[in-house]
């Protein structure tokens, strides 16, 4: 589990094809002290297991269907990645519960500073997810959560397939998004809290729940 607060951003040092696999090795900078084999590290958005590690650069193994659902598979030496090792008990939760399973790729439509600040607007696509962008776009909504490449964001319009964030300076600074250009992918993971509401709606509700259901629309959950 993650918060979607990015430690520090790490750099791919190498990207290995094997059989129907990737082996990654990338420098985690900072964030490589204490880590160990087996520790889960969100790679932008992609939560992946420690196979190696020695000094800063850690090893990871991403199998077909992470290639397949993911960007790791454009990944290259060079390549830039927001690093976020996992959630301990006893940190604060800044962000929000972020699994590091990622839900989609999107595609950014636009990544400028606009009115009032700078805008980021990413499009879902269909090609790269096995959900439509409606069935995506029903756990997105605004002033609610969702990760890009990672990075915990509030969203500001949705409207599927695209949805809209306002990217603050640190987040510029400190992340990866700051960087990315008109038709460049990124990974998206939908709020947590928004899946298990879905799922519950879709199997049904009993009348007694119609109070929950009420709360939840009037929070901004549901439309």
């Amino acid at each position: 589990m993650f918060t979607g607060l990015i430690e520090t951003v790490g750099e791919v040092v190498r990207a290995e094809g094997r059989a129907d696999a990737l082996r990654l090795a990338v420098d985690l900078g900072p964030a490589a002290e204490g880590v160990r084999p087996g520790d889960s590290i969100n790679l932008s958005g992609v939560c992946q297991t420690v196979a190696a590690i020695q000094g800063r650069v850690a090893e990871f193994d991403a199998v077909a269907e992470t290639l397949a659902r993911t960007t790791l598979g454009q990944w290259k030496p060079g390549s830039r990645v927001n690093i976020e090792r996992s959630l301990r008990p006893a940190d604060r939760l800044g962000g929000h519960f972020v699994t590091g399973h990622v839900d989609a790729a999107g595609r950014v439509v636009e990544n400028r500073q606009g009115d009032g600040g700078w805008w980021l607007r990413v499009e879902a696509c269909p090609e790269r997810s096995r959900r439509t962008p409606r069935e995506l776009f029903s756990e997105i909504a605004p002033k609610g959560s969702i990760a890009v490449d990672g990075v915990s964001l509030t969203v500001v319009e949705a409207d599927a397939p695209v949805f809209s964030v306002a990217l603050i300076p640190t987040t510029l600074r400190e992340t990866t998004l700051g960087g990315l250009k008109s038709g460049d992918h990124v990974n998206l993971e939908t709020d947590l809290l928004a899946k298990y509401v879905r799922r519950a709606l879709a199997a049904g509700q009993p009348a007694d729940d119609r109070r929950l259901l009420e709360t939840l629309r009037q929070a901004g959950f549901l439309d």
